[in-house]
């Protein structure tokens, strides 16, 4: 291996609420893959990618909190899909500040074709990109997206 090796990225991809029930919505507004399969074809990509992923999910905010404040100095990216927490969350919005590295929003559904309280992310202001309603070909794209943005800083560029 060369001296001029990429360095490994390291992402956290953070899900909130209910995102550990994808696949069973009887009207499939998040797809037909379950969490699990969201999960290793995320990990299936970032592998392809070179990039070192943590995929998590909580149904609480204050872990999803710790979790971004655990990030900081670990974590090069976040890749974050805070769910109904994305249109509340002041506190996730704080911590996402607070994070140095490149953040990409990501949402299972197209939240501006959807009711009109979604149409508002608090979570967008600290976010480098928004990837929604692509279901889980977005959380791959997602990853990518992350992964670009980290390296092209690490460039310099």
């Amino acid at each position: 291996m060369s001296d001029t090796a990429t360095p490994p990225i390291t992402v956290w991809f953070l899900n909130g609420p209910n995102a550990n029930l994808y696949g069973l919505d009887a009207n499939k507004t998040y797809g037909s893959d379950s969490f699990p399969v969201l999960q290793s074809r995320c990990e299936q990509k970032a592998a392809a990618l070179g990039v070192q992923l943590r995929f998590l999910q909580s149904n609480h905010e204050g872990q999803l909190i710790d979790w971004l404040q655990e990030a900081r100095g670990v974590a090069d990216g976040i890749v974050i899909n805070a769910a109904g927490l994305t249109y509340t969350s002041i506190a996730i919005l704080d911590a996402l500040l607070a994070f140095p590295g490149k953040i990409i929003e990501a949402h299972m559904s197209n939240i501006w074709k959807r009711e009109p309280f979604r149409h508002h992310s608090f979570i967008s202001k600290a976010a480098d990109g928004v990837i929604a309603g692509l279901g889980g070909d977005g959380y791959e794209f997602a990853i990518e997206a992350v992964a670009r943005l980290v390296r092209k800083s690490l460039q310099g560029a």
